[in-house]
């Protein structure tokens, strides 16, 4: 018996299971509605819809299992939820064979881009501040959620969030997942949760022979490509490399747009890495040992198969799951990862205020041109820091040269309050300063360079 529950534990432990249940739940129930909206929108039958929500569960399930399984991490995938919300406008008036020509042209074109390994060399170069900062921002709204829902559902709400914090104190294994059934206890003992409208039937696929048209691949594949790309992969990328996973992202991107290929003349119409679920399975919530949190993206992969088989029975059972008890267990999975991106985006001061605006413009979710704020916010924070670092360069070469009052006094008067001067000996200047910040794998600050200044750290 104690063997068979040493077993047990080692594959299935209590907090891996849940952090894999509950990045099921957070994304299922947030964005399950657009991709009802976006199949309808080219006049999918009802078995059709089945068939999108098999299609793209088993490409989840594949990619989440094989994937961490693979690379010893928690690799987790989702459906692309602002790639849905375009499809729910760009399919009006597009046959179903059309749609699907689209969504194979934006699957090899991510597929391209994994074997080409263009985005990861991109992602390289992001400073590890600012890719603290982007991730504090894409996960802003699900921590404001967990309190902002105790509007709604004060009872619920508050009973996780008390039971969250007892458990930390003396369960902290268990933390999460008792707050959920704390959460499912609290609703139904105020009639907020009905699951007698439940009733499971299994989906079918449905296959649907591609049509390519041009304009449809234009108006509709290759927008769905660049918002998987830049509102889904990029901040996915960057929960994996700031949890110190250094995963190769230009094969999981890959994989990702190969089981989309396989899978979307029955609906898959786009995957990508996921990034505010993934959250939850990258955690210290997810298993205190972080070799063992891969764990977590098998068992999301799963809990998104039963997702597929049974997906016409996924809108009922998103409508008797209350949405404060989602929100709340949503915030609460995420804290540890908040705190840790908002500690590792501040703590260089070089770089601090680029942070700031990484992590301000991506939690405003500003949108333009159909590509989300993480995109904008990342490119905004570099700009800062390529503007900020030319003007402090600039500052300091005056000074070198004698301009200031003394050679000395300008930089002193120019030195940012509480903060040091720039420009100290051994700063190899612009590309060096770029990477300086925590290393993301062992967590600590990155080693001086021989010069005597900053050396070139791992980035995210």
């Amino acid at each position: 018996m104690r063997t068979l529950v040493r077993y047990v534990d080692s594959v299935a432990p209590a907090p891996a299971v849940a952090a894999g249940l509950i990045a099921v739940l957070v994304g299922v129930t947030s964005s399950a509605a657009i991709v009802f909206t976006a199949a309808e929108a080219a006049g999918a039958s009802s078995g059709q819809v089945a068939s999108w929500m098999l299609a793209l569960g088993v490409g989840m399930a594949v990619t989440c299992a094989g994937l961490s399984l693979r690379h010893r991490a928690p690799v987790v995938t989702a459906w692309s939820t602002p790639g849905a919300a375009l499809l729910a406008v760009g399919l009006d008036g597009v046959t179903m064979a059309q749609a699907v020509g689209a969504f194979l042209f934006s699957a090899a074109l991510i597929t391209l881009s994994g074997v080409t390994g263009w985005f990861e060399r991109v992602m390289d170069r992001v400073p590890v501040p600012l890719a603290a900062g982007l991730l504090a921002g894409v996960l802003l709204q699900f921590g404001m959620g967990l309190f902002t829902s105790m509007e709604d559902d004060f009872a619920v709400v508050f009973a996780m969030f008390a039971v969250y914090l007892l458990c930390r104190r003396w369960l902290p294994r268990y933390a999460v997942i008792l707050s959920l059934v704390a959460g499912g206890v609290a609703a139904a003992a105020r009639g907020t949760l009905d699951l007698g409208g439940v009733s499971p039937s299994l989906a079918r696929p449905v296959f649907v022979a591609p049509e390519f048209s041009w304009q449809v691949l234009v108006s509709v594949g290759v927008p769905l490509f660049v918002v998987t790309m830049a509102s889904q992969n990029l901040p996915g990328a960057v929960v994996l490399r700031g949890d110190g996973y250094r995963v190769p992202i230009s094969s999981v991107i890959g994989w990702t747009g190969a089981t989309n290929l396989v899978l979307a003349p029955f609906g898959c119409f786009g995957m990508n890495l996921a990034a505010i679920t993934a959250a939850i399975c990258t955690g210290p919530q997810a298993h205190p040992d972080r070799e063992r949190r891969y764990l977590a993206g098998v068992w999301a992969g799963v809990f998104y198969l039963c997702v597929g088989i049974f997906g016409a029975t996924v809108a009922s059972l998103l409508a008797a799951l209350p949405p404060p008890l989602i929100l709340g267990i949503a915030g609460l999975g995420l804290l540890g990862t908040i705190g840790g991106s908002l500690a590792s985006a501040l703590g260089d001061e070089r770089s601090r205020e680029a942070a700031v605006v990484t992590f301000l413009a991506t939690a405003s979710g500003f949108t333009l041109l159909g590509v989300g704020s993480a995109f904008w916010g990342l490119l905004a924070g570099a700009l800062t820091l390529a503007v900020t670092r030319s003007w402090r360069r600039s500052r300091d070469g005056r000074n070198a040269d004698g301009n200031g009052a003394d050679g000395t006094g300008e930089d002193a008067r120019d030195a940012e309050p509480g903060g040091t001067a720039t420009g100290a000996p051994g700063d190899s200047g612009a590309e060096n300063s770029l990477r300086v910040g925590t290393d993301p794998v062992s967590g600590r600050p990155a080693q001086a360079g021989a010069g005597g200044g900053t050396g070139d750290a791992e980035h995210a």
